[in-house]
Order: C-alpha cells, then sequence, then structure tokens
C-alpha cells in the first residue's frame, strides 16, 4: 500500500500508538513504520500531531532530560481515548465492508476463467 492510501489512517494509529506508549515525533514515526506504514511523511505527522492538540485529543510536555535538543513528547487525554474508541468502531464496520468487497472480488474473478468475456460477446450477437 502506498502512504496515501494509509494517510486518513494516522489519526487512529497515532492516536493508539500514544495509548501504548507516549512518544516524540520521530518516535512516533518510527513505531508508524514498524506497524507498516514505511511511506509515512513527517511532515503529515507532525500536522496531524497539531491538529490532535488543538482538538484536545493529545497534549505535549517538553523534554529536556538527555542529550540533544528538547523536543515534544505527546501523550494522550481522556478526550484522544474517547475518540480511539469512536475510531475503533469506524474501523470494525470498514473491515466488514472491506472483508465483503474482498470475498465478492475473490468470488468474481475466481468465476471469470479465460474465455469467459467472448462467451459474453458470442451471447450478444
Amino acid at each position: 500500500m502506498h502512504g496515501r492510501e494509509l494517510r486518513g489512517l494516522l489519526h487512529p494509529f497515532l492516536l493508539l500508538l500514544i495509548l501504548e506508549r507516549p512518544g516524540h515525533g520521530y518516535d512516533l514515526i518510527d513505531r508508524l513504520r514498524d506497524i507498516g506504514m514505511p511511506d509515512v511523511e513527517p511532515g503529515h505527522v507532525y500536522r496531524v500531531l497539531r491538529g490532535l492538540e488543538g482538538d484536545r485529543s493529545l497534549i505535549s510536555v517538553w523534554e529536556t532530560a538527555g542529550a540533544g535538543p528538547a523536543r515534544r513528547c505527546y501523550q494522550l487525554t481522556a478526550k484522544g481515548r474517547d475518540d480511539l474508541r469512536a475510531w475503533t468502531v469506524r474501523l470494525a464496520q470498514l473491515d466488514q465492508v472491506i472483508g465483503a468487497c474482498l470475498r465478492r472480488s475473490a468470488g468474481a474473478l475466481h468465476a471469470a476463467r479465460p474465455g469467459g468475456a467472448d462467451r459474453f460477446a458470442a451471447a450478444r450477437r
């Protein structure tokens, strides 16, 4: 899958990853790649994080401990937890629709054997 196709899933994936373990931007990007989003664009991730923070689904605190520059560490809020629950319901519904499409596609492709188009062309004559 391409990053563009998965872009709409950034919101629930980020909420889930932050629920599992709060993290900073590049940590979250690495974790997104680990779960199957290899083409994720850092700029897009940061825009989504800012949007989630603006919606009060996340809060960020500056981490200054350790070597290197300070960085924002994102944490889930109660609203973010509720948002993730809502996403889970929507994704389960989407999973059912996609599953039905895959089953029908597999059946239709299996039925469409070589020469199938020729039979239909002959029937139209």
